[in-house]
């Protein structure tokens, strides 16, 4: 059995499942509702106030399906009750972040500012030169933070570029000169 997919999934006050055909599951909570449609060989069911996820059979697809369907849903569930949120630094020398209204407007060196529009569903804020990504979708607060990043990443020689706030830059030593 797989260690993740056999945990049944709480589901807290506030919060409701619905399972329609398909396998479509729609998490209501307070902070919004999402809705996906997971693979249709699992068999998910609600019994309470928990949802459990089981395989028809020990195939190595449906092993692999099962934790992965589990993990999707206490995703969402998480997602309507808490939010998630990814920080981004903003690091070098006239590197920095601005934002106006859903534009987020960054100065990264290039010779012109790099302009891009929040995604639905997604909020972006900035205090100095942290960058604060959050919305109640993991996939796409990853998602929108990875495309920021991607602008400019992180070099190894002086760290400038925009790196996510728990990442560690590995530094390198530059060139020598002759003796």
């Amino acid at each position: 059995m797989s260690r993740i997919g056999r945990m049944p999934i709480a589901v807290p006050a506030g919060v409701t499942v619905d399972i329609a055909e398909n396998n479509q599951v729609t998490v209501k909570g307070p902070k919004g509702t999402l809705t996906r449609v997971l693979p249709a060989e699992m068999d998910i069911k609600l019994e309470g106030d928990q949802v459990v996820v089981t395989r028809p059979n020990d195939l190595k697809r449906m092993k692999s399906l099962h934790g992965l369907t589990r993990t999707l849903i206490n995703n969402m569930v998480v997602g309507v009750t808490e939010g998630y949120a990814k920080k981004l630094e903003v690091n070098g020398v006239g590197y920095r972040a601005a934002k106006q209204g859903k534009k987020l407007t960054l100065n990264l060196g290039y010779s012109h500012p790099v302009e891009m529009e929040d995604p639905e569903g997604i909020e972006s804020t900035v205090e100095g030169n942290v960058i604060t990504v959050s919305g109640i979708d993991k996939e796409k607060v990853g998602q929108y933070a990875a495309e920021i990043r991607e602008k400019r990443q992180p070099e190894p020689y002086k760290g400038k570029g925009i790196k996510y706030a728990d990442e560690v830059i590995r530094r390198k030593v530059g060139k020598t000169g002759k003796k």
